[in-house]
């Protein structure tokens, strides 16, 4: 289990503004509360794994407040300031992910802080000794407590180009007004962040912890960041930004794991964009493409991380704009994350739908409809619930069966077929039926999404939008 930001907080971006690394926020609870979890997750044969957020702190955090208050010291330089243009404006062009310049002013030094997200969300500097130090410190505070890992928030942005030079324009924009007006950036994707987790990666050993990065770079560039040494896989965001097409998807997976063979975190949703479902068209036919997607994805080496509700088969919920919380959300609308993160619906017939016993949930959102809660999806063969539980459960049966190099077989555009081992994963994007001849050998149907069938011949009939893992007879 991946856990998002727990620690004490002001919430101006739902606890990735950390006001302390070593605590838990008292609206969630307390050290001995967060022990008790990892206990019980441990005796339940699962694992921890929690968001560590390096790149920046909260302004509230006592390290930001005491180089706020005193510009003589020490912590001062555990940030990035500058001074103004000669213009008296910003120290370069730099835009922040949230909107507006990365820089904010402090009258009473006349300098500039640095925040790649919001003013109250400052940079801390990774060429300081003593940020490193504190960090090494962090991660060994919650090993000793039990965690098994950690997900590194925006793991490509904690170092930056020391020239600060203006980040250079793309073509047609003469005044850049977002993020994404550069062609390149100097704020992000360094190579001196390898340092970083080549520091920290003998620690994780220590205690046999993992370590995955929220990496958005091209999958090219995943390469340097997965290799030995340095993080153990990065989530791969390859397909979250697509319009849904089966020959396009189905390509880009081929070239994600052939760019990077031992494999990614592999996701078709997550806390930041619409779900997976919205995306892929909604309805039934959006759930069957993700459930056959994954198909796909979880025989491939690497680890499967499903986002909460995903295995509901939940789109976007609603959420109405005087209840929005999302600070990309309140400046546009159309980016607001509030969607895909409505509360999860575990019961029929409460306000909450079992999530809360508050009048209101921290998010308010439209009522979910009794079948996509986890209670009634759990007593309905064929949900999205079952569907997904019984892919886990193959892929967990079928344990080493399933290992080894990755094998393309010969497939239409628009599907995926493999074999790895003694196990074939085929998934059918497409909106219509094709047939596939599976490698010779005796095999036998383990799973399938929507109604595949095996052949004497050696053909799978794979309908459209479906998924099947055949596994070789004994």
């Amino acid at each position: 289990m991946w856990v998002t930001p727990f620690y004490p907080s002001p919430q101006r971006d739902f606890g990735y503004d950390v006001a302390d690394y070593c605590d838990v926020a008292p609206e969630y609870g307390t050290l001995a509360d967060f022990d008790a979890f990892t206990t019980r997750a441990h005796d339940l044969g699962l694992r921890v794994v929690i968001d560590l957020v390096p790149n920046h702190c909260s302004s509230d955090h006592p390290w930001f407040l005491e180089a706020l208050a005193d510009p003589s010291s020490e912590k001062r330089d555990w940030f990035i300031w500058k001074d103004p243009a000669p213009d008296g404006g910003p120290p370069n062009n730099w835009r922040a992910i949230f909107g507006g310049p990365a820089w904010e002013y402090e009258e009473v030094s006349g300098q500039f802080w640095m925040h790649l997200f919001l003013a109250e969300q400052p940079d801390l500097n990774w060429e300081h000794p003593g940020v490193r130090a504190a960090f090494r410190d962090i991660l060994r505070f919650w090993l000793e407590r039990g965690v098994d890992g950690f997900r590194v928030d925006v793991s490509h942005s904690l170092v930056k180009d020391q020239s600060f030079a203006d980040n250079p324009l793309k073509p047609g924009i003469d005044v850049p007004l977002e993020f994404g007006d550069f062609a390149a950036h100097l704020d992000i994707d360094q190579d001196g962040v390898f340092e970083v987790y080549e520091e920290w990666a003998p620690i994780l050993a220590e205690y046999d912890a993992f370590m995955i990065g929220e990496t958005w770079v091209e999958t090219e560039r995943l390469w340097e960041y997965a290799r030995e040494g340095r993080l153990h896989y990065s989530f791969w965001f390859g397909l979250m930004e697509l319009p849904w097409d089966p020959v396009v998807f189905a390509a880009e997976v081929r070239h994600a794991i052939s760019t990077v063979p031992q494999g990614h975190g592999w996701v078709t949703g997550s806390h930041d964009a619409d779900r997976a479902v919205t995306r892929f068209g909604g309805g039934e036919e959006g759930v069957e493409r993700v459930l056959a997607l994954w198909v796909a994805m979880m025989g491939l080496p690497g680890v499967p991380f499903l986002y909460q509700g995903e295995e509901l088969g939940l789109e976007n919920g609603h959420v109405a704009p005087e209840d929005v919380v999302d600070p990309v959300g309140r400046r546009t609308p159309e980016d607001g994350r509030d969607p895909c993160r409505t509360p999860m619906p575990w019961e029929p017939g409460t306000p909450q739908a079992g999530f809360t016993t508050a009048e209101d949930a921290w998010l308010r959102s439209s009522p979910r409809s009794d079948a996509e809660t986890a209670s009634v999806q759990w007593m309905t063969p064929g949900s999205a619930l079952d569907r997904t539980r019984t892919l886990l459960r193959v892929r967990r049966d079928l344990g080493d069966r399933r290992l080894g190099p990755v094998d393309w077989q010969p497939a239409p555009e628009g599907t995926l077929v493999y074999r790895r081992g003694d196990v074939v994963h085929a998934a059918n994007l497409l909106d219509e039926g094709v047939r596939v001849a599976v490698p010779e050998g005796g095999w036998t149907l383990r799973h399938t999404t929507n109604g595949g069938r095996l052949l004497d011949d050696g053909i799978l009939l794979l309908p459209a939008r479906s998924g099947a893992i055949l596994e070789r007879s004994r």
